[in-house]
């Protein structure tokens, strides 16, 4: 199985202790690790940054030990811009590119498992993912 990649909302039940999803969210999590590696990209790290007080604090929450740091490809803002146009076309709200589809894109291109509480937008904009949802 491929690596996985955690969506900012899987992220943000564990960091800011939601009582609806953190079970969830941990369970998913500790499955993934126990089956490979468990990334984020700069996007997902942007998206949590709020939910802390420093970027010390941050730091210290995305042990390096657990999180794998990733680099997102140049081929998923091509993708990802596809997958907006395709959006914008469909009557989409959003005039700017919606993080999700620099998430989606980069599960794509890389070929990781992407593990979302939103699976809507990922299945239909980038239907190869393979998705981890509830």
């Amino acid at each position: 199985m491929s690596p996985f990649l955690l969506d900012s909302n899987v992220l943000l039940d564990l960091a800011t202790a939601d009582p609806s999803w953190q079970a969830w969210s941990e369970g998913q999590l500790r499955n993934a690790l126990k089956i490979g590696s468990v990334g984020i990209n700069p996007i997902i790290y942007a998206e949590i940054a709020p939910a802390f007080s420093s970027v010390a604090a941050l730091e210290r929450w995305l042990d390096p030990r657990i999180f794998q740091r990733l680099g997102l490809p140049y081929e998923a803002g091509w993708i990802a811009s596809r997958a907006f146009l395709q959006y914008r076309k469909s009557a989409g709200l959003k005039t700017a590119p919606l993080p999700d589809f620099y998430i989606g894109a980069h599960a794509e291109v890389s070929g990781l498992t992407l593990i979302t509480r939103d699976a809507t937008r990922y299945r239909t904009y980038f239907p190869s993912v393979s998705i981890v949802s509830p």
